[in-house]
């Protein structure tokens, strides 16, 4: 059982926080079908197939039509069909492939909701702002679905709060999002009764099970729901022995590997390094903010310490700069991702906790000014930008033999050229018009 207490939430030191992916219902033309087969499928047809074809609700049809989305992407075309109607799911397929969408609409089509105080559906995640975000994705597709109730637990807010909220039957959601820690804590304690749960959800589900403490939390509340039920994975970057583990939990689950894991890239994604000292990053820095064209920009730094001192270094220099990193309490946390989102600020300071599944559609620069841990880092940071079929840039900073050795294994494990960032960029190759 897990040592956290119950107002804790599972916060990991953002300097060993692997990074991003999630995803809104985007679509994407690009990906393999999976580990057999290597061949693209074509952009016919990957269009041939419409939300429609599906057979969902009138009322998720409808709030799909009201959010623009037309042609489900590979992910959604390959998942959705098996999901709704039950099976397991582990999926593995890059950022902005619209992962979050297939669990988001295969709970939703098959969820009877009722006012007995019964939790129908668990999605875990591992940060609050993830958490935040997939409730959010929910808010959209169920907008037509008034009596479908669904909310977020997560550490760093009172306990009690949550108790409440679960024991009045007319109030307790259908389905949940949580983070490990602050979810297994209301389970220990039997303040929620989970008996009812038909869907279980892992979203970034490598990063949960890969760590002990929260593999445990995970477990935990694994153990307090149904044995027959629907198990349902996803992540960005699933790596061979991690399927092991996700299979365990599961029932001869549907396996969707959309792109070969040493080839992912992302499609429209320019990508640079920039060979620097220390001490010259902040001048770098300065004139690409100064000469480059964007709507957001994302910089990634190692730690809160950094990130703190950046963003207010940014700030002096008049950049409409904000900054997001685990010090921060919770409120303010979710307040300034809220703000970022809202396009209220242009430029965000981040560390690895906003890696991961955090989708703001504006982002179309990323910055590595501290370079990422791993290739797999990379590939989360890197998927911020560029997201939703559009244009991005991604340059990264190389000050360090160790930083030259994770750009190396960066180029060979992805098949990816990064190359040396010229002087001048055409600002219509990586600005979608």
């Amino acid at each position: 059982m897990s040592g956290h207490d119950n107002e804790d939430l599972i916060d990991y030191e953002d300097e060993h926080d692997v990074v991003p992916n999630g995803g809104a219902a985007a679509v994407d033309t690009n990906g393999a079908t999976g580990e057999d087969d290597k061949e693209k499928k074509s952009f016919t047809g990957i269009h041939s197939t419409g939300f429609r074809d599906f057979l969902l609700k009138a009322e998720l049809l409808r709030a799909i039509t009201d959010l623009g989305f037309e042609h489900p992407s590979e992910v959604q075309q390959e998942c959705i069909p098996q999901a709704v109607l039950g099976m397991d799911i582990l999926c593995q397929a890059k950022s902005g492939h619209g992962k979050t969408a297939v669990f988001v609409l295969a709970t939703l089509q098959q969820l009877e909701p009722t006012d007995d105080g019964q939790v129908k559906a668990i999605v875990l995640c591992h940060t609050r702002e993830l958490a935040y975000q997939i409730r959010n994705e929910y808010t959209r597709f169920a907008k037509y679905m008034p009596e479908v109730r669904v909310n977020t637990f997560y550490g760093g807010t009172p306990i009690s709060k949550d108790a409440e909220l679960l024991r009045d039957k007319k109030k307790c959601p259908h389905i949940i999002v949580a983070t490990p820690g602050r979810l297994n804590a209301l389970v220990r304690d039997k303040i929620l009764d989970a008996k009812n749960v038909k869907h279980f959800v892992l979203d970034e589900c490598d990063k949960m099970l890969e760590q002990l403490d929260m593999r445990r939390d995970v477990q935990e509340i694994f153990r307090a729901t149904p044995h027959h039920k629907q198990v349902m994975m996803f992540s960005a970057t699933l790596a061979k022995e991690i399927r092991v583990t996700c299979k365990k939990f599961m029932n001869a689950p549907l396996e969707i590997f959309v792109d070969d894991e040493t080839k992912l890239t992302l499609h429209g994604l320019q990508q640079h390094y920039v060979k620097l000292e220390e001490a010259a990053k902040n001048r770098k820095l300065n004139d690409l903010l100064d000469t480059l064209e964007f709507n957001q920009v994302v910089i990634f730094v190692k730690s809160v310490a950094r990130c703190q001192e950046l963003d207010k270094l940014l700030q002096s220099c008049n950049f409409p700069s904000i900054s997001i990193h685990s010090g921060l309490q919770q409120e303010e946390r979710i307040s300034r991702y809220s703000a970022f989102k809202a396009f209220e600020k242009r430029i965000l300071v981040a560390t690895d906790i906003f890696g991961r599944g955090i989708d703001v559609e504006r982002v179309n620069i990323v910055i590595n000014y501290d370079s990422p841990p791993d290739a797999d880092s990379y590939l989360h940071r890197v998927g911020r930008a560029g997201r939703f079929g559009t244009k991005g840039l991604a340059v990264t900073f190389v000050s360090s033999e160790s930083d030259q050795g994770v750009l190396d294994a960066i180029q060979s494990r992805f098949e990816v050229a990064i190359s040396d960032l010229p002087e001048h960029i055409d600002s219509s190759t990586y600005m979608t018009s």
